[in-house]
């Protein structure tokens, strides 16, 4: 575990933000295949580091990126439809949980409010959460909706919308994260924020309150017995 400027796992929240893919489903691997399955459908070849530029982007935002990176714009709406259509393909023929993902919603749920803020179509965080046989336990899920004003991570909205439905003021809410992306929408509105998975390279990972490896890390599991316990710091 690392940390930046205070151990977040000393903290006890009111409420905790999951991130979706990624962070509980194992998902990312099948939007980077969605992609190259977009492009060789238009008959295009990604760039050299497209993978990384995509990492965490909303998929109508990475459709559009798909388009620039290769200089044709007019196809933006297609690569859109083509990408969202190959990985709601993949991810019902191969939904992955996370390790540790299953465990630590269950030791959560019932203790505190949960919500999932994902970047992704309400369908597919629905369906991969069900088949998780984890949708049960969050009370709320808040994903992009121009409709309702709410966009996009890395702008705040989905956090800032997960905070006020699950009841607590942002600064009492832990948003979990695997990507520099969403931590940077999680902090905007005001939550903290616990990153997990590979530590980002250069000092990104200092963006975040903390940093564990997995879901599974022994000092995860550790804090959320503590939960009840009086040694949790309850501060504002």
């Amino acid at each position: 575990m690392t940390t930046s400027d205070r151990n977040v796992l000393n903290w006890s929240p009111d409420a905790v933000v999951f991130d979706c893919d990624g962070t509980l489903v194992d998902s990312e691997r099948h939007w980077q295949e969605a992609r190259s399955r977009a492009f060789q459908e238009y008959g295009l070849q990604p760039p050299p580091g497209f993978a990384e530029q995509a990492l965490g982007r909303h998929y109508e935002d990475c459709g559009r990126l798909m388009a620039q990176t290769v200089q044709k714009p007019e196809l933006a709406e297609d690569l859109t439809a083509a990408l969202l259509d190959h990985f709601l393909e993949l991810v019902t023929e191969e939904p992955v949980t996370m390790p540790g993902a299953v465990r630590l919603v269950r030791q959560l749920s019932g203790r505190l409010p949960l919500a999932v803020a994902s970047n992704c179509p309400r369908v597919v965080v629905e369906g991969s959460l069900e088949r998780a046989g984890l949708l049960g336990h969050f009370q709320h899920l808040v994903v992009p909706d121009p409709g309702d004003g709410v966009r996009p991570k890395p702008h705040p909205d989905v956090y800032a919308v997960a905070a006020r439905l699950c009841g607590v003021p942002p600064h009492r809410a832990l948003a979990v994260e695997d990507t520099l992306t969403g931590v940077e929408a999680a902090r905007r509105a005001g939550l903290r924020v616990l990153g997990v998975g590979p530590r980002p390279p250069g000092d990104g990972a200092t963006r975040a309150d903390g940093w564990a490896q997995a879901l599974d890390a022994p000092e995860l599991l550790a804090w959320v017995q503590a939960l009840d316990s009086p040694r949790g710091v309850q501060d504002s």
